[in-house]
């Protein structure tokens, strides 16, 4: 019995309303979400450290005796460090930072009129929480994701959240914290959900250790549906990144695409959450069969092979059968997934026409678990179709565009005559009068 659940759109004419209510797609109610934390941010605002050893010993089992890590524990967890990881994690780091260093933007210059520039400057944001998930999984290729971006684009305080673990004496995990210290972050803090975005954005007069933590400026970092909606709530007292939600994947094949390469994809982002989308679009009957056969051996053989069926088979995956390339595109386009993978004749090509998506891997030599850990892109991606207006994270994330206006008084006369008319159109003539006044006095 296969596992995806087909949508047929082939000879349907749909709006691009019907089309992407047509398409599977997680249930993420974050409202809903925000409703359950606000008592556990505005707790955590107004009672501080105190509020979140209180949240973890509800929400993580673990009252943690220290919410900042001591450097010695990030020391002891470096040390002891497996040293194919730390090799693994160098690796990864060197390969984001050249791809960041590359991105980086510059400040740039306009001659407007002779005597007037307009110079954008990128400043750094000066303080940044980031925030790391210790769920279901160790993730410590995602302190790589945040914290470089972050260092390249020159951002003077960095401090990184991750969730206490019992096993680990209310500790971050040792993987967490190992790669934390290998990256130079000093400022970790043992706390995760809602009550670590709070904790990150609000900050606390006393960790208990008898220094209070600053709150931040901007908060980064996925994180399930609760730690999406602390983001929405603090959102304004400091900036957010995204409110990222459950991992996708959508595959655009044809049949020249290898159903075992499609299969792997599929289940390697299933195997992250029970919520997780594997979204597979083709023209290919044929191919979606030779799928299904792989899925029904691929499946068993996995670790968490009950978690991955249990995504594969929820309303947020399946398969969208599609007339052509064209449909596909449309498809592709209408999902805006997190990851995509082109899997096409001309792959390339196809990949250049994709207008909404975190993340293209093109060909079936890029896959999305290259991109999680090692190509140097940034696996911190929008999800749930929030690609058509926002993007991945990346050292832009921590940069701000300031413009600097100088006009000597030749380059302020030419725009008296277009300020002042404007002024005066707008019902604000004081606008005006501070440019007329400036010659005025000179006669």
């Amino acid at each position: 019995m296969p596992i995806l659940t087909t949508v047929d759109l082939r000879t349907r004419t749909l709006t691009a309303a019907e089309l992407t209510a047509a398409l599977p797609r997680a249930e993420l109610d974050v409202e809903a979400a925000a409703a359950a934390v606000r008592p556990v941010v505005e707790d955590v605002k107004e009672r501080g450290a105190a509020a979140v050893r209180d949240a973890s010993e509800r929400f993580d089992g673990i009252r943690p005796e220290h919410l900042r890590v001591p450097q010695a524990e990030l020391e002891r967890a470096l040390a002891g460090l497996d040293p194919a990881i730390r090799a693994a994690l160098e690796e990864s780091a060197a390969r984001v930072r050249r791809v960041d260093e590359a991105h980086r933007r510059t400040d740039a210059s306009v001659q407007v009129v002779p005597g007037g520039t307009v110079t954008q400057r990128w400043v750094p944001v000066r303080r940044v929480g980031l925030y790391v998930p210790g769920g279901r999984a160790v993730l410590p290729s995602s302190v790589v994701m945040n914290v470089v971006p972050a260092q390249v684009a020159g951002v003077e305080q960095i401090v990184l959240a991750s969730p206490p673990q019992k096993e680990h004496g209310g500790l971050p995990h040792p993987t967490i914290l190992a790669a934390c210290a290998l990256l130079g972050v000093t400022e970790v803090i043992a706390a995760g959900g809602a009550q670590a975005i709070a904790l990150l954005a609000h900050g606390a007069e006393d960790l208990g250790d008898g220094s209070g933590l600053e709150g931040v400026d901007l908060v980064t970092g996925p994180g399930n549906v609760y730690v999406a909606a602390a983001k929405r709530l603090v959102r304004g007292t400091v900036g957010i990144d995204a409110e990222a939600g459950p991992t996708e994947i959508a595959i655009l094949a044809d049949d020249t695409a290898d159903p075992a390469y499609v299969a792997a994809d599929l289940i390697s982002q299933a195997e992250h959450d029970p919520l997780a989308a594997s979204v597979l679009v083709t023209d290919s009957e044929a191919l979606l069969t030779a799928v299904e056969e792989q899925l029904a051996v691929q499946v068993p053989q996995a670790m968490h092979e009950q978690r991955i069926r249990t995504a594969l088979a929820g309303p947020q995956s399946g398969v969208v059968l599609v007339d052509g390339l064209e449909q596909g595109l449309a498809v592709v386009n209408a999902y805006g997934a997190e990851h995509l993978e082109i899997h096409t004749a001309d792959a390339a090509s196809a990949a250049a026409r994709v207008t909404n998506a975190g993340a293209v891997f093109v060909g079936p030599y890029a896959p999305v678990s290259l991109g999680d850990y090692a190509a140097g892109s940034n696996h911190v991606l929008p999800t749930g179709g929030s690609s058509r207006y926002d993007s991945g994270l990346s050292v832009q994330t921590f940069l701000r565009g300031i413009h600097v206006v100088q006009y000597d008084r030749e380059a302020l006369a030419s725009a008296r005559t277009a300020a002042t008319a404007l002024a005066d159109a707008e019902g604000l003539p004081s606008h005006g009068r501070a440019i007329d006044i400036r010659f005025e006095k000179d006669c």
